[in-house]
């Protein structure tokens, strides 16, 4: 479309049909680009892959963190909506073991989200509001179901990185060998998380250092990352 053409029917959000879709291909680009190849990926080969120019791509999106944002805007959504569902049951220690299940398996069917959970994002601010609810809603799960006498009284919010490492570490190591072995890793998990399985642990290492750990791990892992030939 020349700079002279009419404009074309808008879209609900305000820009063009045109502007809309490919606005829409380049996310979509961008989430099969950030699973292949990692969140280091060019953005040239995202703009290719969505078939868009690459100064399209950076007007929508002028940094790269705007658009990584943007690619795992519904898997935030989805994860904060994880630990909603979770505290809706009647059942908190139910609703413990179902959110580390299911965190556990979206980390499994996209290994980059992890990698984002430790990304902050200043102006995607539903991002980040999403983020922060999905945090208030598990310490809150947390707390019910210590107070209920299902889960371990010694367990923290920051285990839950813990588990995340762990489980990313069963994911590299088995990939397509044993592809549902993290299934099994998450059951021990969880059992061992149980009140009633509850043995002295060591001090926990604290959120802070937690976070910095889980920093250290998820840039390892994207490190080891094969190129693409």
């Amino acid at each position: 479309m020349s700079s002279t053409s009419a404009p074309g029917p808008s879209s609900g959000g305000g820009l063009r049909v045109d502007a809309e879709r490919n606005r829409q291909r380049v996310v979509v680009a961008a989430r099969q680009a950030f699973a292949e190849l990692g969140l280091e990926v060019p953005m040239e080969e995202i703009a290719r892959r969505a078939g868009v120019g690459v100064g399209t791509l950076y007007r929508r999106y002028p940094t790269r963190g705007d658009l990584i944002a943007a690619a795992f805007e519904a898997k935030m959504t989805a994860y904060a909506e994880a630990t909603r569902e979770a505290l809706a049951g009647p059942d908190p220690w139910r609703g413990f073991c179902d959110y580390v299940e299911r965190i556990c398996a979206m980390q499994a069917g996209d290994r980059g989200f992890t990698t984002v959970l430790t990304m902050t994002f200043p102006t995607a601010k539903q991002f980040e509001a999403d983020r922060a609810r999905a945090y208030a809603d598990f310490t809150t799960l947390v707390e019910r179901a210590k107070a209920a006498g299902s889960l371990r009284a010694d367990f923290v919010a920051e285990d839950m990185p813990m588990f995340l490492m762990a489980n990313a570490g069963v994911l590299a190591a088995t990939a397509d060998a044993a592809p549902e072995a993290w299934r099994r890793l998450v059951g021990y998990l969880i059992q061992a998380c149980a009140a009633s399985a509850a043995q002295p642990l060591p001090d926990s290492p604290g959120p802070r250092r937690m976070y910095k750990a889980m920093l250290r791990a998820t840039r390892h892992q994207r490190d080891r990352r094969p190129a693409k030939e």
